[in-house]
C-alpha cells in the first residue's frame, strides 16, 4: 500500500509539474548567460558626461547652506545631471539635490528635461522616439522597486532601445534592448515565472513559486524513492524472457533510468530553488548580510561622519584639475578619519584624491588594514590579509567583483568575513556562519558554485549544462507519460 501510495502521488504530482520542471531546467541554461535587464550604478556613470571644473562654482559648504537642510549630510555625491553639475546630499531625513553652478534645488522634472535625459541615454534623437506614460506595469517594470520610482515614462526607439524615466526624479530606472529582452525570455522570465499577469501580484507570485518548488521537491523525492525501490540489482524481473533490473518498458523504463541517474540532482535543485524564496524564518535571517557590531564598526570606519569644512582646503574644482582625466562622479568620503574625494573616471576606474595630498590609485592598504584591525579588535580580534583571487565565500564567475581585496576574518562566534576593496574603501562582500543556508544549500546546490568547479570554465559550463539537460530529459519523459495518463482519462470520459 505504501508503494502504491507513493506511485499514485508521484504520478499525479508529475502530471501537474512536468511542464514546469522542463521550463525550469531549460531556462536555467539561459540563466547562465543572460540576466534580467536592469540599470546599475555603473550603467548610469558610463552614460554621464564628465564633470567640467569651470562649471563648479559652489563648494560643498556653500551648496549645503543653500539646501536649507537641518540635519548633517551622511553622503555627498557630485555628478552631472542634464548637462549640469549637481550635488546630491543624503541625510537621515532624505535626499536633496543642489546644482553646483547656481545653487538651485533640483525638484521638478519638466517634460523637455525628461526628453533630453532619455535621448542622451539612448544616444538617439528624441524626434525618433515614441514616448508615453506607463499607465500599468509591463514585463520590465513588474518588480516592486519600480512602483516606488513612479510614475514612469517609457521611450521607445526604432532600433529596439527602451528607456524608462522617473517623472519624479528624472533618473533612468530601467533600460532594455532587443537583445536583452530576448535573453530575458530565454532565461530569467520563464525560470522565475516572471510573467507579467502573475509577477505584478507579488504575494500571489511568491506563493505560486514557493508551492511549485515545494511540491516539485516532494515529487522528485517520491520518484527517487520509487526508482530505488523498484530497481533490482539481482535482476529479479523478466523482460522478453531475459532478466532485467527494471520491470518497465518503453517510456516508463526510460523515465526510471534517467530518474536513477539525475533524480538526486532534481531533488537538491528543486529544494535549493525553494530556498531562493526564503520560505523559512531561518533562511530569511541567514540570507542577509550580517548586521552585527563588527560590521557596524567597519562601516563607520570606512564612511565616517562628514565635516564639510574639511573639504574647503581642496574644493571639488581643484580635485578635478589635479586628476587631469575625465571624471564622471566625485564622492566625498572620510575613511579612517581622513577626508578624501573618491573619483570615478570615464572607464569606470577610480582614484582617491586626499584633501592634503596628490591623487593616488587606492587608499593606503597598510594604513587601512591597521585601522580595520582596531575596528574589530573589541570583538575578539581578526585576521587580516590581502587576497588576490576569489575564495569559497567571495566569488563571481563573471569577474565583476573587485580584486585584490582586504579580507577581515573575525575571530568571533559567527566567524564573520568581510571583503573590502582598497580602491574604494567599500565592503564588497560579507559572510558569517549564520549564512551557511544561503551559501551552501542555495548557491552551492542550485548554481554548483563550489570553488573547485566554479573557478574553472568552461568545465563549470559543461557540468551544469549536462546536469540541466539530464533534468530536461527527465522532464520530457515525464511529459510524455503525463500526456498518456491524461489522454486515457479523456478517452474514458
Amino acid at each position: 500500500m505504501l508503494k502504491r501510495t507513493f506511485i499514485f502521488l508521484h504520478r499525479w504530482l508529475g502530471v501537474g509539474l512536468c511542464l514546469v520542471f522542463l521550463v525550469w531546467f531549460l531556462s536555467a541554461i539561459g540563466m547562465m548567460y543572460w540576466e534580467f535587464p536592469q540599470v546599475t550604478d555603473a550603467d548610469r556613470l558610463a552614460r554621464l558626461p564628465p564633470l567640467q571644473p569651470t562649471a563648479i562654482r559652489l563648494s560643498p559648504v556653500e551648496a549645503f547652506a543653500r539646501s536649507g537642510l537641518a540635519s548633517p549630510p551622511t553622503a555627498i555625491r557630485l555628478a552631472s545631471f542634464d548637462g549640469r553639475p549637481l550635488y546630491r546630499f543624503q541625510t537621515r531625513d532624505g535626499e536633496l539635490a543642489v546644482y553646483a553652478d547656481t545653487g538651485e534645488d533640483q525638484i521638478e522634472v519638466p517634460p523637455d528635461m525628461r526628453d533630453r535625459i532619455a535621448a542622451a541615454w539612448a544616444g538617439r534623437p528624441m524626434a525618433e522616439a515614441r514616448a508615453a506614460p506607463l499607465v500599468e506595469v509591463d514585463q520590465w517594470t513588474v518588480q516592486g522597486q519600480f512602483q516606488r520610482e513612479g510614475p514612469l515614462w517609457k521611450y521607445s526607439w526604432p532600433d529596439g532601445q527602451q528607456v524608462y524615466v522617473s517623472e519624479a526624479t528624472g533618473e533612468v530606472v530601467q533600460y532594455t534592448t532587443t537583445a536583452s529582452r530576448i535573453g530575458a525570455y530565454l532565461g530569467p522570465i520563464p525560470h522565475w515565472l516572471y510573467f507579467t499577469p502573475l509577477r505584478k501580484r507579488g504575494p500571489r507570485w511568491s506563493a505560486v513559486v514557493i508551492w511549485s518548488s515545494a511540491l516539485g521537491t516532494l515529487t522528485a523525492i517520491l520518484g527517487l524513492v520509487i526508482g530505488f525501490w523498484m530497481y533490482s540489482p539481482s535482476k529479479r524481473y523478466r523482460r522478453e524472457g531475459a532478466p532485467t533490473a527494471i520491470p518497465y518498458r518503453g517510456m516508463k523504463r526510460w523515465h526510471t533510468v534517467v530518474g536513477l541517474v539525475f533524480g538526486a540532482g532534481a531533488v537538491t535543485w528543486a529544494f535549493s530553488g525553494l530556498l531562493s524564496m526564503e520560505p523559512f524564518p531561518a533562511a530569511r535571517g541567514a540570507g542577509r548580510p550580517d548586521a552585527g557590531d563588527a560590521r557596524g564598526r567597519l562601516a563607520r570606519l570606512l564612511r565616517g561622519p562628514l565635516d564639510l569644512r574639511q573639504f574647503e582646503a581642496k574644493p571639488p574644482r581643484q580635485a578635478l584639475v589635479e586628476l587631469g582625466a575625465p571624471v564622471k562622479q566625485l564622492e566625498l568620503v572620510v575613511v579612517a578619519g581622513e577626508p578624501a574625494y573618491l573619483a570615478t573616471l570615464g572607464g569606470g576606474d577610480t582614484r582617491v584624491v586626499p584633501t592634503d595630498g596628490p591623487p593616488q590609485a587606492a587608499f593606503d592598504s597598510d594604513r587601512l588594514m591597521a585601522a580595520l584591525a582596531g575596528a574589530v579588535g573589541a570583538s575578539g580580534g581578526a585576521d587580516l590579509r590581502v587576497v588576490d583571487r576569489y575564495d569559497r565565500y567571495y566569488l563571481d564567475r563573471r569577474g565583476r567583483l573587485p580584486l585584490p581585496v582586504i579580507l577581515v576574518a573575525a575571530r568571533d562566534g559567527d566567524r564573520a568575513r568581510y571583503y573590502i576593496d582598497p580602491k574604494t574603501a567599500r565592503i564588497v562582500g560579507a559572510y558569517s556562519s549564520r549564512r551557511w543556508v544561503t551559501r551552501w544549500l542555495y548557491h552551492g546546490l542550485h548554481s554548483l558554485d563550489f570553488p573547485w568547479l566554479y573557478a574553472h570554465r568552461p568545465l563549470w559550463d559543461i557540468v551544469v549544462i549536462a546536469w540541466m539537460l539530464g533534468g530536461a530529459a527527465l522532464s520530457v519523459t515525464s511529459l510524455v507519460l503525463a500526456w498518456r495518463v491524461i489522454s486515457r482519462r479523456l478517452a474514458a470520459d
